[in-house]
């Protein structure tokens, strides 16, 4: 038992480094953008550069609205596999993981050769080009959001789903004269609030640094903005990776404070 504690600590102790030692050094390279002394200028001259605000604007609109799309998707769906089509889960579960199968290169450049012309049917034009304005190209952008995210957000529903009875919340809110749209709503949603929670810190962090498919759609995101800075300056990407990070650890700290005294709604617990 001894020989086991041991080891234990020993690896907890290889792990701590191997995480904290990569982030002090990306802090101290940030820090030492004016020669000779430790500053903010790296992280001042990256907040106030306008096209950093411009970027993240757009991104956080984005994701925004994945998240949106991603619930009144997501969840009316794995409410009702759970309460009625069960034997289609397996189904559902392949599906939503085809995301980590299929490259998002793929799925930008199918998007681009499928939408950048009109969408005949049976020689009918039912869609015109979408890749012609502004407004239709954020929608094909945000569609391919809630795809990349599916596998995050449907197992983070799923899971807080698992955690309640559905069957038997839904036939007191049916005795009570409760329709579909109120039991989602009123029933459904409430007891759903940490996993929803969880799936949209998830989504809100890959639609904010991700890279493919904004810039092959051409659209001023944040993750475009970052690889160009990268490119072109040395300390500002290593502050914004702080930052970035500093802003992980709040979204886990809000996560925590939410599911207080109710652990079970945690996307990946049971």
């Amino acid at each position: 038992m001894r020989r086991s504690s041991f080891w234990g600590w020993i690896w907890v102790i290889v792990g701590t480094l191997y995480f904290l030692v990569p982030l002090y050094g990306t802090l101290d390279f940030s820090l030492r953008a004016t020669r000779g002394v430790l500053s903010f200028a790296a992280y001042q001259s990256a907040l106030t550069d306008p096209e950093f605000l411009r970027t993240f604007a757009f991104s956080f609109r984005m994701a925004i609205l994945t998240i949106i799309v991603s619930i009144l998707l997501i969840v009316p769906t794995a409410y009702w596999v759970h309460l009625r089509m069960r034997y289609l889960r397996s189904v559902i579960e392949f599906i939503t993981l085809l995301p980590f199968v299929i490259p998002a290169i793929v799925l930008v450049f199918g998007t681009i050769k499928l939408y950048s012309g009109p969408t005949t049917v049976w020689g009918v034009t039912i869609l015109p080009s979408m890749t012609n304005s502004v407004f239709s190209t954020d929608i094909l952008l945000v569609a391919g959001y809630v795809v990349l995210v599916l596998p995050y957000m449907y197992r983070a529903v799923d899971t807080g789903l698992r955690t309640i009875d559905v069957g038997t919340l839904t036939e007191a809110a049916q005795s009570l004269g409760a329709g579909w749209a109120t039991i989602l709503w009123r029933v459904i949603l409430p007891n759903l609030r940490t996993s929803l929670l969880s799936g949209a810190l998830l989504t809100f962090a890959t639609v904010i640094g991700e890279l493919t498919l904004a810039t092959f759609l051409s659209r001023p995101a944040f993750g475009p903005y970052l690889a160009l800075l990268g490119n072109h300056k040395a300390y500002e990407p290593s502050a914004l990776a702080i930052i970035s990070f500093a802003m992980t650890w709040a979204a886990m700290g809000i996560i925590q404070f939410v599911s207080r005294g109710n652990p079970s709604q945690i996307a990946g617990g049971r």
